[in-house]
């Protein structure tokens, strides 16, 4: 099963849906990805007696030539619209392991749902935390959660500017710890 998720060029929702799913491979816009090492881990498991296999792939994820799925070019106002890649990593992979491959595409009906107490409690956090920042004369900043709170950041750092996955973070190391593969 090939499970195309949203997020751009930066892979945090495929790398924390991936891990937290499960998943045996995880293809991110940050790691140029070889589908024959995506194969090799499939007919491992395989081999193992495992017989499925779920691969999660960011729509924004490239394969080593850099190629990227691209399903409408920018123009003015408008992002380039990318999406295609689960159809091409799960095509490549049939062919590459002889196993029926489907694919899902997890898009933006998908995205909403019920919110968890969690989304709740930061939802109020972040709103309060913006009302405090307005009453105390701030402007220009956001709310953002930290490890230890919520805090302010000046749009002027992270306007502009994507923030994509650190590829020495904990959360790729966790994911490599785990045995999945990142396609390198």
């Amino acid at each position: 099963m090939v499970v195309e998720v949203m997020g751009r060029y930066a892979g945090w929702i495929a790398l924390h849906t991936g891990i937290a799913g499960n998943a045996h491979a995880i293809l991110i816009p940050e790691i140029a990805f070889d589908l024959e090492r995506v194969a090799a881990k499939i007919r491992q498991r395989e081999e193992a007696g495992r017989q499925y296999s779920i691969v999660l792939v960011a729509e924004g994820a490239q394969s080593k030539d850099g190629h990227r799925e691209v399903l409408a070019d920018a123009e003015v106002g408008h992002a380039e619209r990318l999406g295609g890649i689960g159809e091409r990593v799960a095509q490549g992979l049939a062919e590459r392991t002889s196993k029926e491959t489907r694919v899902v595409v997890l898009g933006h009906l998908l995205r909403g749902g019920s919110p968890t107490a969690f989304d709740r409690l930061a939802a109020l956090r972040f709103g309060a935390a913006a009302v405090r920042a307005l009453d105390a004369g701030q402007s220009g900043v956001m709310v953002a959660l930290g490890l230890e709170g919520v805090n302010y950041v000046d749009l002027a750092e992270v306007a502009g500017h994507m923030r994509a996955v650190p590829l020495d973070s904990d959360t790729v190391q966790t994911a490599r710890d785990l045995g999945i593969c990142l396609g390198d």
